[in-house]
Formats: C-alpha cells, structure tokens, sequence
C-alpha cells in the first residue's frame, strides 16, 4: 500500500516517506481532476431534475431567513448603526453571494476529518489526481447554487433601491471582484480548516465557526461591533476585505478604523496573501498524513 501511494500521489500531496517524482503541472491536473469528479457528481444529481431544483429551491428559502430576520428587525426601528436596510442588503447579498460560491466549490474539504479518522483518504492517495482537487469535488452539491442565487437576488434589490450611489466604471466593476475575491478569501479560510483537521481530527465547527459565523457578522454594519474586533477580522483573519471595506467605499461611507481608501480594492490581494499560506497548510498536513493502518 504504501509503496502504491509513493507512485501514485501527485508531489504536492505524497506523504513525507513518499519519494520525489518528477514534476507536473498540478494546476491542470487539479482542475482536471476536480471538473471530472465534478460532473460525474452533476450528471448523478440531473437524474432526478424534480429533487434537484426542490433541493435547490429549499437552499435558497432557508438561507434567505437571515435576511428576512433582519426585514422584520427593520420594521420597528430605521436604522442600525447608521445603516439603513438597503445598505445592509448590501452587505448581506455580497456576503452571502462569496460564501456560496465558495460553499459550492470548496464546501466539501471539511468532511476531511471524517476521511482521516476512517482512512478513506487512503484511496485518494493512490490516484493520479491531486488531493485537495478529490475532497474538495467529493459529492459535488449543485444544490448549493440557492445561496448564490438568494445572494445575488438580494444584492440586486439593494442596488435598486440605493439612489445615492453614484456609479463610476471603477465602482462597477467592484462589485463581481468584490463577490469573486470574498469567495476565495472564504476558500482559503476553508482549506486552512481542512489542513488543521490533520492535526485535530475533526475540527469542522472551527471551520464553520470562520465562514458561516464570519458571514454572519459580516451581514452587519461594521459599526455596530468594537474596534479590536474589527481589527481582528482585517489584520489577523481578513474577513473585512470580503464585503466591509468594498462595501463602505461604494457607499461612500468611512472606514471605522480609517484606513487609506485604496484598500478597498486590494480584496484580491488579499485572497492571494491568504491562500498562499492556506495552501502551503494544507500541504504540510497531507505529508504529515499516516494513515490508519488499516
């Protein structure tokens, strides 16, 4: 088995004992790997449309309750923290728009503990295909689009109903590299909740805890929370740089912490700065991996 695992695994993803092969393009393997797994999950999912689009429809209902939470918080008071509904529609559809697209993609990497403890990561290490690309298309849910999909519906009223924003090309195209880059800021904080599974065993609610409970607060303006908090989701774990920062310079509002104006658009560098190390994680864990000798 071992000696299977050396020859088969991709270098990135080979345990410590496993030898060095020579190297391949692992992007273009993963992405293969990954849209195969993928489809292979679609098609099984497209067999049964009427369940498929119940399923979907169910996802988008359920996660629309946060939003409608805040609706009914709105009809007894004006404002929150300076915002008024709109704004925080805002704010939420964005929100809800990158942690979807992020679910849709990465969702499945926090089942990894689950595949540590059972040694069923075992087989994953003897296909030619990197290991983050499997886990991460392991029971690929089309489902998941109702959260985009409820997310971007949001968002698109809340621009409707903003008159006082004052469109420019720069401020246009914020919006989908908004969306984009807070989908790969909430990947990376995915794949470094995966990478500490191989430590912890099962450590998914501390995952969750980070994208779910992050897009949570993130649904809220940023000045109805402390300064250390804030400063703790911009400099340590930089959740602000999905929607907040965004978000503020569209609206024309000041940043809490008075910062320069230009990190507004720095969220892609951002995911960049954060999935580096994500990644490099992610890496060390799957050479750490023993197995269950089993």
């Amino acid at each position: 088995m071992a000696e299977q695992v050396a020859e088969a695994a991709p270098a990135e993803d080979r345990p410590a004992w496993a030898p060095d092969l020579p190297r391949r393009s692992r992007a273009v393997e993963g992405l293969r790997g990954y849209g195969l797994i993928a489809a292979m999950w679609i098609r099984s999912t497209m067999t049964y449309r009427t369940s498929f689009f119940l399923s979907t429809f169910g996802n988008a209902a359920i996660t629309l309750l946060d939003f409608v939470a805040v609706y009914i918080m709105f009809s007894h008071v004006d404002e929150l923290g300076g915002f008024t509904l709109p704004e925080i529609a805002l704010l939420y559809g964005s929100c809800s728009a990158s942690l979807g697209l992020a679910d849709l993609l990465l969702g499945n990497t926090d089942r990894i503990g689950a595949r540590v403890r059972d040694g069923s990561l075992d087989t994953m290490l003897v296909r030619p295909v990197p290991v983050l690309a499997q886990v991460a298309a392991d029971r690929f849910a089309l489902r998941r689009l109702g959260r985009i999909a409820q997310g971007l519906g949001v968002l698109g009223w809340a621009v409707s109903q903003l008159d006082q924003l004052h469109w420019t090309v720069a401020k246009v195209l914020m919006v989908p590299v908004m969306i984009t880059a807070g989908a790969a800021i909430f990947g990376a904080v995915m794949v470094a909740g995966a990478a500490f599974q191989f430590v912890a065993g099962d450590a998914a609610e501390v995952q969750n805890s980070f994208t779910y409970g992050g897009c949570t607060m993130l649904m809220y303006p940023p000045t109805v929370f402390a300064k250390d908090l804030l400063r703790g989701v911009t400099f340590i774990v930089p959740l602000a740089f999905v929607n907040w920062l965004p978000a503020l310079h569209l609206l024309g509002r000041p940043d809490p912490l008075g910062l320069p104006g230009w990190v507004a658009y720095a969220s892609p560098l951002v995911a960049f700065a954060v999935f580096v190390p994500a990644s490099l994680a992610w890496r060390a864990g799957v050479r750490s991996y023993r197995s269950t000798g089993s």
